[in-house]
């Protein structure tokens, strides 16, 4: 399976050339142009690492990885910096940046340096449990070896059932696992994620327990 790599850079050409250098290497690379076009963009899919630029429209690189991190996103990133931006560079690490490669780069370098944080990461921490796998690193889940297209909630509510398969798992434990302190969380937010798991999945493999929680029931 390639690896899905999210490339911000607003200079068009350039983003044009690195992605068709990565996809001639066989990666998947979706483009973006703007901080906010990222943001939204990590909300609905998963990758397995970022390329980020820093000065780059509305979100900057050093924000927007701030930002991700903030929401739990712990995908690996590199970012794509001028001579002149190198000082800020200590507020990426800060925020949770992988490496960085200099503009101009050379083709090769950049090869490299995606390749050994792909390697890093990759494969570390699955977690298996009846035909249901967690790839931790990449955050991402299958079932019967087919990958599941899981939002963000969804594939933290869904680690939670596996990390607790066969027993209870409360509603406050999910809300407690998905949302922040300050967000107001009603029940039926909570049914409409589980619902969405259930068509994933073989029926009666998620119980309800009514007025406590839901059960993941699984062979081991």
């Amino acid at each position: 399976m390639s690896s899905k790599i999210l490339l911000l850079e607003d200079d068009l050409l350039l983003c044009e050339t690195i992605a068709d250098l990565l996809e001639d290497e066989g990666y998947e690379v979706t483009q973006c142009k703007n901080g906010q076009e990222v943001l939204d963009l990590t909300y609905k899919e998963r990758f397995d690492l970022y390329l980020l630029d820093i000065n780059v429209p509305i979100i900057n690189g050093l924000d927007l990885l701030k930002e991700l991190r903030l929401s739990n996103d712990k995908t690996s990133t590199i970012f794509l910096t001028s001579h002149k931006e190198q000082e800020m560079l200590s507020i990426g690490f800060l925020h949770g940046a992988d490496d960085y490669i200099k503009k101009p780069f050379d083709s090769y370098e950049l090869l490299l340096r995606i390749k050994a944080v792909l390697k890093r990461y990759k494969g570390d921490e699955n977690e298996c449990i009846g035909q249901l796998c967690n790839d931790k690193n990449r955050k991402r889940i299958h079932y019967k070896q087919k990958e599941l297209d899981l939002s963000q909630k969804e594939y933290a509510l869904l680690s939670l059932l596996m990390k607790n398969a066969n027993e209870v798992v409360t509603k406050e434990m999910i809300v407690y696992e998905l949302w922040n302190n300050n967000e107001d969380v009603s029940d039926g937010a909570i049914r409409v994620y589980i619902n969405r798991l259930k068509h994933f999945l073989d029926e009666g493999m998620i119980e309800n327990i009514r007025a406590v929680g839901y059960r993941l029931v699984l062979q081991s």
